[in-house]
């Protein structure tokens, strides 16, 4: 009688009654949490309402909301079906999906006081931003993993809109270029009276060549001068002056005195 109570037939109709019930249960939840997914998801302009009811790409697009990689959220959902394992996998998750909820609470206008209904109550955390008034702010400060880390969202995926990574400070982050080299565009101030010395067998950079394949510009002419106009015809010379009048004719020779008078 006793492992009839057990084994019987009243046992598997209680078991079979429980698991109807957590089936039912988990049903229930999955579709408030998508519905209330979805809302957030319109309020932070991500396209296409589909991506809130998807298991699993839904909480790595809210990752990307909360400027977190997705890629650790899914790493940390594949590696929780790993048998001893996923205890640990469950807490690394668990810390991933509240550094994500911390940065989409702070764009949607919450405390960081907020983050702790979110570990008690999640799924009310997330009814009660995706219903109240708040809206989108993408203008916060950057996460402090922003930049470069485990955590940073490199990823671009269209239709989903995330804040620009911040750019790095020189000397912070990410390695300079042309390290070691002087800084171009930069001259100690001379000092009065003084010249350094020459550098032995130091010639300035050549000037940079020209691109093989392209032909050398041809040099600019000059605009050639204006033509002046032609000049005026000229007046024709006048005609020849006349001949000078002939010279007066002698006058006649006097008469002799000694001849006698006609």
């Amino acid at each position: 009688m006793y492992d009839d109570y057990y084994y019987g037939p009243g046992a598997a109709a209680v078991f079979g009654v429980i698991a109807l019930v957590g089936f039912l249960f988990a049903i229930a939840a999955y579709v408030l949490t998508a519905l209330f997914l979805m809302k957030i998801f319109e309020k932070a302009g991500v396209q296409g309402k589909w991506r809130a009811w998807v298991p699993v790409y839904s909480w790595m697009v809210f990752a990307k909301l909360g400027d977190v990689s997705p890629w650790v959220v899914l790493i940390a959902i594949g590696l929780s079906f790993i048998p001893y394992l996923n205890f640990l996998t469950g807490i690394a998750l668990a810390v991933v999906l509240a550094l994500a909820a911390w940065r989409v609470g702070l764009k949607l206008q919450k405390d960081a006081v907020w983050l702790i209904l979110w570990v008690l109550l999640g799924i009310v955390w997330l009814g009660i931003n995706a219903f109240d008034k708040s809206r989108w702010n993408p203008n916060v400060t950057p996460a402090p993993w922003a930049g470069n880390g485990f955590f940073a969202d490199s990823t671009v995926w269209q239709g989903i809109p995330v804040q620009p990574r911040p750019a790095a400070a020189p000397g912070y982050g990410a390695p300079q270029q042309g390290y070691g080299a002087p800084q171009q565009g930069y001259a100690p101030p001379a000092q009065p009276g003084y010249a350094p010395p020459a550098q032995p067998g130091y010639a300035p950079p050549a000037a940079p060549q020209q691109a093989p394949g392209v032909p050398p510009a041809a040099p600019q002419v000059p605009p050639a001068a204006p033509q002046t106009p032609p000049a005026a015809p000229q007046t024709p010379p006048a005609p020849p002056a006349a001949p000078p009048a002939a010279p007066p004719a002698p006058p006649a020779a006097p008469s002799d005195p000694n001849q006698p008078p006609a």
